[in-house]
């Protein structure tokens, strides 16, 4: 059952450019693969929430649901 949410900033797409989500994302990918998964000084990559604030500020999009994070984070860390 889908919930619904209520952003009260409003969704909007490319917040953010192309160009800086592609280079935080990279960025992201680096810190993890050095880390081995362990995370940054922003947290554990499991716990963290930049991948989903990346996505909402490029795309434009909520990711709430755990299990549709899981797999965002997986195709980009392996």
């Amino acid at each position: 059952m889908k919930r619904e949410l209520s952003c009260k900033t409003g969704l909007k797409k490319n917040i953010l450019s192309k160009t800086v989500f592609e280079r935080e994302i990279c960025l992201c990918k680096k810190l993890n693969k050095e880390s081995r998964g362990k995370g940054c000084r922003w947290g554990k990559c499991k716990n963290c929430g930049v991948i989903p604030l990346l996505y909402k500020l490029y795309k434009g999009v909520l990711i709430e649901d755990k299990k549709e994070l899981q797999i965002i984070k997986n195709k980009l860390f392996f």
